[in-house]
C-alpha cells in the first residue's frame, strides 16, 4: 500500500515548527500498519529534522549554534547571493548542513519515533513562509 499527502506549513520565521501531529495523522489515515514514512521538504532555505521535544533549550541551543555557523554577516565579507535579503544565502547554507528529507518507520499504524523525538520543520529565513512537505507512507 502507498499513500501520499501534501502538507502545507506556515512558519513564524526563523526557528522550529513541530509537525509531528500532522504527520502522525497522515500515517494513521493511510492505514499502513508496518512500513515507512518518508517526508520531503520542497524548499532550499528550510530543513526537516528529528530532534528532542522534551526540553525547549535544545532547540534554542541548536538555533544559536546555527546562527553562529552560518551568520548573515560572515567574517570573510558579505555573501554574494543576497537576492532576497541578508538572510538568503545563510538560509541555503543552513539547509546544506541539515537536510530536506527524513524517514521514520511505521509500526503498529503509528510513527515509531523515540520517547523524546519530534519532527520539526526548521525555518532558516527571518520572515514567515509557507512551506510544502510531501509525505509518502509505504507499507502493509
Amino acid at each position: 500500500m502507498i499513500a501520499q499527502e501534501h502538507l502545507s506549513i506556515g512558519t513564524h520565521g526563523r526557528g522550529f515548527t513541530d509537525i509531528t501531529a500532522q504527520v502522525s495523522s497522515i500515517v494513521r489515515a493511510s492505514k499502513v500498519k508496518t512500513g515507512l514514512c518518508s517526508l520531503y521538504l520542497r524548499h532550499t532555505s528550510a530543513s526537516l529534522v528529528i530532534q528532542e521535544n522534551a526540553d525547549p533549550a535544545v532547540l534554542r541551543d541548536l538555533q544559536r549554534w546555527m546562527d553562529d555557523v552560518a551568520p548573515e554577516r560572515p567574517r570573510f565579507g558579505p555573501w554574494e547571493h543576497d537576492d532576497e535579503g541578508p538572510d538568503d544565502m545563510p538560509a541555503h547554507v543552513r539547509t546544506v548542513l541539515t537536510r530536506t528529507s527524513e524517514q521514520v518507520p511505521v509500526r503498529g499504524g503509528s510513527l515509531a519515533l523515540g520517547t523524546w523525538q519530534a519532527i520539526y520543520l526548521w525555518e532558516h529565513r527571518t520572515a514567515p513562509h509557507r512551506r510544502e512537505v510531501l509525505i509518502t507512507v509505504i507499507g502493509e
